[in-house]
């Protein structure tokens, strides 16, 4: 939470949320609570200060009865955290951004919450972490499109910005490729379990984000259905990687135990998609009344 607002500050600051003309809600162009007047400049600084004060107390606790280790953890994502679009660094404007949320959201959170729950780190569990890293990045990645014209225009080197949106496809297929072949080598490496194959069951909305990029990558409305697939995406095959290890686990008892988290799982991506499709719909009217 921290991060998003702190993000929502300096874009304000920079110019770049006032300019962006393009953005499509919610995937780019932040929340716009400060365009739309709902908070204040200095009441989003204020409030990404107090995220951060109190996540710090959770993690000074962990640190005290969990070890050391996630000290080292939280001040790594403390510090990228901030600084994504603070000064001095502006991670997010040297294009480094999205491998910093890719480490972030994928390998350190992973290894962070293994730790506290088992007290010790198991190199398998970066290779299973693997795949949520790359899908996590794509989706970062790909809701840069909608944005290129105001991050180019204030100087906030994306990759999509250095790369042009017509290399970036490239780039986000490469991404979308590392994720499921990593899951190929992991397995067949014997790295991880052979039940995380599972992951693969998501590659047709890769395929299908793909698709809907290559045709529309400088119509930010259009490429919707890309956003989406992304975010699908790394969602299901998440989700595959822990129902993977719950089968290893439980055997055919997995069934009855993997049921609530099918439920939620299937409410969850129905949900998302009507209300996609509805911002979608008013989109497209928005664009053609005027």
């Amino acid at each position: 939470m921290g991060t998003n607002m702190i993000n929502d500050y300096f874009d304000h600051v920079s110019g770049n949320d006032e300019l962006n003309r393009n953005f499509v809600r919610p995937f780019s162009g932040g929340s716009r609570m400060i365009q739309l007047g709902l908070l204040t400049p200095p009441e989003a600084l204020t409030a990404s200060l107090v995220c951060f004060f109190l996540g710090s107390l959770v993690g000074i606790y962990l640190v005290w009865t969990r070890g050391p280790l996630i000290l080292i953890l939280g001040i790594v994502g403390v510090i990228s955290g901030f600084f994504y679009s603070a000064p001095p660094f502006k991670f997010a404007n040297r294009g480094i951004g999205e491998l910093i949320i890719g480490l972030n959201f994928g390998l350190l959170m992973a290894v962070g919450s293994y730790y506290v729950q088992v007290q010790s780190f198991d190199a398998e569990l970066v290779f299973v972490a693997l795949p949520v890293m790359f899908l996590i990045t794509a989706v970062v990645y790909i809701n840069e499109f909608p944005d290129y014209e105001a991050d180019r225009a204030v100087s906030e080197t994306t990759m999509v910005v250095l790369l042009g949106r017509r290399r970036a496809v490239t780039g986000y297929v490469v991404i979308m490729t590392l994720a499921y072949l990593s899951i190929i080598l992991s397995v067949t490496g014997g790295m991880i379990s052979p039940h995380a194959l599972l992951g693969l069951i998501s590659l047709p909305l890769a395929v299908k984000a793909v698709d809907y990029l290559r045709h529309y990558y400088e119509k930010p409305f259009d490429l919707v259905p890309a956003n989406v697939s992304t975010i699908m995406a790394h969602l299901i095959t998440g989700t595959l990687l822990i129902s993977a290890y719950i089968i290893e686990r439980l055997g055919l008892k997995a069934v009855v135990a993997l049921l609530p988290l099918a439920i939620v799982t299937v409410m969850v991506i129905v949900w998302l998609h009507r209300h996609i499709e509805n911002q979608r719909r008013t989109f497209e009217g928005i664009r053609k009344a005027t």
